[in-house]
């Protein structure tokens, strides 16, 4: 409990008899709901400042690093339109609709761990880093469909586990098949990332590479 000078509005400890500031002894006692204004102020400051420095931090990400030149982003546009025709149309979503596409490393990438060589997400800001090789090394649009939609596993919050899985387990619907990339060093790569970050999708003994993904091919055979 405090009080507050009917006179001069100070505020003091309720156990003062008079008002401090201008000695009146005509005080109003004051409860916690009376002061509730003051602190939900308080609060109102504190999250708009946390809002402006979330901002400017990713401000500060699209700021330092370089957007995509037109045929690199034709390019992504057509991967894009592949998961939509083979029904990753959640995975496109986000890609077309909220990743932020740069073609180097903002402030923040540059002083952490990429990775892969391909690309890099900055989550929950959703700004997608594409690297020189993934507008080199993928063999067709399909191939770079399939790096995108590992980064969109990245978008929605899924870690490295989760996305290397997904794209491996989600191969034969892309269209990604080892029959036609098998010399692509794409694929070579991808596959050898997915043993090192997934183990357990290489245990099994029926096929040269120990692929428990091919199952369900070897059983329709």
């Amino acid at each position: 409990m405090t009080t507050k000078c009917r006179d001069c509005g100070f505020v003091n400890f309720s156990s003062d008899p008079d008002c401090p500031r201008c000695s009146n002894n005509d005080l109003l006692t004051v409860d916690a709901v009376s002061t509730r204004p003051g602190v939900l102020r308080r609060i109102v400051i504190c999250i708009a400042v946390c809002i402006g420095a979330v901002a400017a931090f990713h401000f500060s990400l699209i700021l330092t690093s370089e957007p995509l030149r037109p045929d690199e982003r034709a390019a992504i546009e057509r991967s894009i339109s592949v998961l939509e025709e083979r029904g990753f149309t959640r995975e496109a979503f986000l890609l077309r609709r909220l990743a932020i596409f740069r073609r180097s490393d903002n402030w923040f990438n540059s002083i952490s761990p990429k990775e892969n060589a391909f690309a890099a997400t900055n989550f929950p800001f959703e700004i997608v880093t594409l690297y020189p090789d993934l507008f080199t090394y993928p063999y067709d649009d399909v191939e770079r469909a399939a790096i995108l939609l590992h980064e969109s596993r990245h978008l929605a919050g899924g870690d490295e586990r989760d996305a290397y899985e997904f794209v491996w387990r989600s191969r034969d619907r892309l269209g990604w098949s080892q029959e036609r990339y098998v010399h692509s060093p794409t694929w070579r790569n991808v596959r050898t990332q997915t043993r090192e970050v997934v183990p357990h999708l290489f245990q099994c003994e029926f096929n040269e590479e120990n692929d428990c993904t091919e199952v369900s091919r070897f059983d329709r055979r």
